[in-house]
């Protein structure tokens, strides 16, 4: 196409700095000035010497030779001028070759730079889509959750207003029932269900995880520490930080046993198994920047240590080891050692 520029002209537009000679230049050299002019000279000086010299005597041989003798001088100059020629153009076109390969160079660097920085952006992007998929996911898990917790029929109180018993005469008077008493309000949950709730369901399919949290919820000190763990879940997730993407270090039961006993410090560190840099930058982070998040850290802290003292109480080594995997512990395992709990 006529409009169409090569690549040397696309590279001289990019680069305006960049010369290159004209390839079609006919203007004459230094070289072919003094070629032109050795030739001239050389023709004018023998030329005269062979005609004032007279070469009717020598025949045509000697002719000849004298011509030769005249045209190799000439033919070598201009040989070595237009070879002067040849070389200037070999080296304006290396230049010219050179100046485009730094421009191309330069133009490529430039689109991977470009391109770098948009992956990185679409990198985060795609975190923070994920980030935001996962929680909304949790929250409406655990909304569904409640509300059938929420929407079960309360016990008809005329029922149980006036109940008749006898006093300490024999007659029987009227006992007034001011509620539930808490015998009655208190779930017996086994160890199993504890973790599996302390775990929080694998899916919607995770019939056993819904129907332990959803027991876990009706007992009044587990649904503390299930909805203190639900919080700092959530927040966590707002910085990409998931339990299951976390690989803790496993601790020997013993040394959950003596935590749950009171024991702190340095010889219980083994417990704070969450190696993860960015994930324990980023909690630090957010501790020293945000009051909700540290409030909500602290507080689930000390309901886990309540738990664990009495889920302990009765535990097998193999309950302990299989708490220690759940989600919940998990992310005591990172704020404890964020907070300084093993130092």
């Amino acid at each position: 196409m006529p409009n169409q520029k090569t690549d040397p002209d696309r590279i001289k537009a990019a680069d305006p700095s960049a010369h290159y000679p004209a390839e079609d230049d006919r203007r004459l050299a230094a070289g072919d000035v003094i070629a032109f002019g050795l030739s001239l000279l050389w023709l004018a000086v023998f030329g005269g010497l062979f005609w004032y010299s007279g070469t009717s005597e020598g025949g045509a041989a000697q002719v000849a030779v004298i011509l030769i003798a005249i045209g190799l001088p000439v033919a070598l100059i201009w040989f070595a001028a237009l070879t002067l020629r040849a070389t200037r153009a070999i080296r304006d076109e290396a230049r010219q070759l050179r100046h485009m390969m730094d421009a191309m160079r330069q133009t490529y660097a430039a689109q991977a730079e470009a391109g770098s920085a948009q992956k990185v952006v679409e990198k985060r992007l795609d975190e923070i889509a994920a980030a935001a998929r996962k929680t909304e996911q949790t929250m409406a898990m655990f909304v569904s959750v409640r509300d059938g917790a929420a929407t079960q029929p309360p016990p008809d109180r005329a029922s149980v207003l006036i109940v008749p018993s006898k006093g300490n005469d024999g007659s029987e008077q009227p006992d007034l029932a001011l509620g539930t008493p808490p015998e009655a309000a208190a779930t017996t949950l086994s160890v199993a269900d504890r973790i599996r709730a302390l775990n929080f369901p694998d899916g919607p399919d995770d019939r056993d995880g819904f129907r332990a949290l959803r027991q876990a919820l009706q007992d009044r000190h587990m649904a503390k520490i299930i909805r203190a763990a639900q919080d700092v879940l959530t927040l966590l997730s707002q910085d990409g930080i998931y339990m299951d993407d976390l690989t803790p270090e496993r601790a020997r039961p013993e040394l959950w046993r003596r935590f749950a006993q009171g024991e702190r410090g340095r010889p219980l560190a083994a417990l704070g198994g969450i190696r993860d840099r960015s994930s324990l930058a980023l909690s630090a982070a957010r501790m020293r920047q945000d009051t909700i998040f540290r409030d909500a850290a602290h507080h689930f802290l000390r309901q886990f240590d309540r738990t664990l003292a009495e889920i302990e109480q009765t535990a097998t080594d193999a309950e302990i080891a299989a708490l220690s995997e759940t989600r919940t512990a998990r992310a005591f395992m990172l704020l404890g050692r964020v907070s300084g709990v093993f130092d």
